[in-house]
Order: structure tokens, then sequence, then C-alpha cells
């Protein structure tokens, strides 16, 4: 193509429009995830309540593409794990079967982790799906939409290569403050300017299972991680 329509935000805000995140997670998920609005997920530090999932509307989504000139669509390859997440496959088929639905014609292809993220890192694949866990906003919004610098190691994934000097500058405020409440108020502006311009087009968050014998009980971490001193008698 001429021009890259991803690069359009409109484009960028179609697609977040004509995808179904609570069918996502009823149906694909079978009810291990909510709809997500945010980087990261409820109760992380840096979570900004004030941010809503957005409304599934495929008309609306149509007409953006028509507005950012395809309003016949455009084609594109979606590309993702088929061994990292839950339901990672079937994931990426969804989300395609809800592109092609306004008129973007989308092939999915998915690949073993050991291949997946050496690709999608060096910019092989135009959208691609990625799974992020953080114990603050502001670490994870320098990773996935600080603008890429290797000096730093800002943007490290951040695959798009997404750049915007006013969320640097807020993401950098909140990673220097010494005030909790200051920090977090960075954090949450950061990621509702990059959310705002669909750096990145959140999906749902995945909860945490532990299948446990009778008579122990383990409180689940937002953090997935399992310690054995935490485990219980119930």
């Amino acid at each position: 193509m001429a021009e890259n329509p991803l690069r359009d935000v409109r484009v960028r805000q179609a697609i977040s429009k004509a995808i179904n995140r609570q069918a996502l997670t009823d149906r694909t998920m079978e009810g291990l995830a909510v709809p997500a609005a945010n980087i990261v997920s409820p109760g992380i530090f840096g979570y900004n309540d004030a941010l809503k999932v957005e409304a599934y509307d495929p008309e609306g989504a149509k007409k953006l593409l028509a507005q950012a000139g395809y309003p016949n669509g455009f084609a594109l390859t979606l590309h993702g794990p088929n061994d990292r997440y839950i339901n990672d496959d079937q994931v990426v088929q969804t989300v395609a079967q809800f592109l092609n639905r306004i008129g973007i014609q989308t092939k999915v292809v998915t690949l073993p982790l050991s291949v997946y993220f050496a690709r999608a890192r060096t910019g092989e694949f135009s959208v691609a799906l990625l799974g992020w866990g953080t114990l603050a906003g502001d670490f994870g919004l320098r990773t996935l939409v600080g603008t890429p610098n290797p000096a730093t190691g800002w943007g490290s994934w951040n695959w798009g290569k997404y750049s915007n000097p006013a969320v640097d500058k807020l993401i950098a405020s909140s990673l220097a403050s010494v005030d909790q409440a200051r920090r977090e108020t960075y954090a949450k502006d950061a990621a509702a300017l990059a959310l705002k311009e669909y750096a990145v087009i959140p999906l749902h968050h995945q909860y945490a299972t532990w299948a446990l014998r009778k008579g122990l009980k383990y409180t689940a971490r937002t953090d997935e991680f399992t310690f054995a001193h935490q485990f219980h008698p119930e």
C-alpha cells in the first residue's frame, strides 16, 4: 500500500471498536478473563479506573475506516503466539473474525513462542498479540509505549514504534517522583494519553488460576507468582 493505514489513529480506533471484548472474554476465554481498558490490570499501581472499556460498535468502526480513506477496508495479517497465553491461538482467531466483519480482510498466523517473540521484536509483524505483566503502570508504559531508545532501554517492547514526547515526559515524571500519589497521577495521565491515541489496543486481563488438593488454600496473586510459604491449611 502507498501508506500504512495503521498510522492513522482513526484506523486504530476502528480496530478497537470492532472488537467485542465481552464476547471474547465470555466465549473465547471461557470466563477466565475480564475486558480491558488499561495496559495494567485492576489492583496494579497506576491502573486508571477513569478509562472505560471500548464499546463494541462495528458500524462506528466502518464509518471511521471510511473517514480515514478506507471505505472498502484493506488486508492485513494478524500474528500471535500459540503456546504462551490462555487460549492465545483462539484469541487471535476471534479478533480476526471481528476485523473481517468491518471490512479488514484479516489473515491469521500463529507461531511457537520461541519463534514468535524473536520475529515480533524485529518489526516483522503489522499487528501482533502481546501480553504483559508488571508491578507498576509506569514500568509497563516505559517498556510498551515509551519512545524506543536502545541506550536507555525505553520502548524495548514497543513493537509499533509509537512515540509521543508528552507521554514520555509523563512517564519520566512518574518514574522520578518520590511522592507516591503524584507518581500514580503521572502514570495514570500517561496511560490515558497513550491509549487515547491507541498506541496499543487492550483486549482483556486473564485470570491466574491455581488447582489445589483439598485442605489447602492459596490467595490468588495478580502477578501470577506462586510462593510455597503462602500456602495455608484451609
